[in-house]
């Protein structure tokens, strides 16, 4: 299938990069959102990190105009169906996005591609409230868009060969690499990542180890580049929590059970650096662990 054009609906994290990484690979991308400012906001975030990519010389000045030159946005979301393949990156909460859908669903081009960029809900179910099962597939992008080299294609039960040929085209017209996962809860990466975070929660739950003693212990025992709990707070807290419940839900395990502190942070409110208040506080000039 000859793609274009791509909608992205959703202008936070994960939109705006999504809409980036496309508008330079050379599609003519139109974003949506509810929200007038959550546009400005993606174009000027946009705008921003391609010029740190010109600083870097690893994009010329010229790639930039054009590239955002490419990029329209649009309260609209009927709008978004005109274009050739679509990939919904809005809040990961499933009756949002089966309403978003639901919107799309009667304006749509009877080839258009339908795409969810969830980590952890079931692509077979979402696929199955609309038109075109064969047409729908999973297409999660890691965070930060820009940077991250890896997409995760999944296949829902219905995803037909030529939906799965022509998203992994795009994927490697961006120049990333895909990695096929099946559709179970949270797929690959985020099947082992999220685990991990919880895990980390509960350590330091039961006093196993303080915040900086945990991270520091992954960071220089493991070689991860960041520790779980500021890795959670930089995914958000709320979307780990999440993920958790998907799993315990889908796959009926005891050991997924979301640890009561991430619980108890949700509810606070301390999400992580979106709040500016997570494990840690990033209220000051340096990040200060919060237990």
């Amino acid at each position: 299938m000859d793609i274009n054009s791509i909608g992205v609906v959703g202008a936070g994290q994960m939109g705006n990069g999504i809409a980036h990484v496309m508008a330079l690979a050379g599609y003519e991308v139109l974003l949506n959102d509810i929200n007038q400012d959550a546009l400005d906001g993606a174009v000027a975030r946009i705008d921003k990190n391609l010029e740190r990519q010109v600083s870097r010389e690893t994009i010329s000045a010229d790639d930039k105009a054009a590239a955002m030159g490419r990029i329209k946005t649009t309260l609209a979301l009927p709008a978004v169906a005109g274009t050739d393949l679509v990939i919904e990156a809005a809040t990961e909460r499933e009756e949002i996005k089966h309403q978003i859908f639901d919107a799309l669903g009667p304006h749509l081009k009877p080839d258009t591609i339908l795409t969810s960029n969830t980590s952890s809900i079931s692509i077979t179910r979402l696929a199955s409230r609309t038109d075109r099962p064969e047409r729908f597939m999973g297409f999660h992008f890691m965070n930060p868009v820009p940077v991250m080299q890896l997409v995760e294609l999944i296949r829902g039960i219905a995803t037909d060969e030529a939906t799965y040929q022509t998203c992994l085209g795009i994927v490697e017209k961006l120049g990333k690499t895909a990695a096929s996962a099946e559709d179970y809860p949270a797929f690959i990466v985020n099947r082992i990542l999220i685990p991990m975070i919880n895990e980390a929660c509960y350590a330091l739950y039961e006093g196993v180890g303080n915040v900086a003693s945990i991270d520091n212990a992954m960071k220089l025992g493991a070689n991860h580049p960041m520790g779980p709990l500021e890795l959670g707070d930089f995914i958000g807290l709320d979307t780990c929590l999440s993920i958790m419940h998907v799993l315990h839900d889908g796959l009926a395990d005891t050991k997924y059970r979301p640890c009561p502190l991430l619980t108890k942070y949700v509810e606070a409110g301390w999400l992580g650096r979106k709040t500016k208040r997570g494990f840690y506080d990033y209220r000051g000039d340096t990040p200060v662990p919060t237990r």
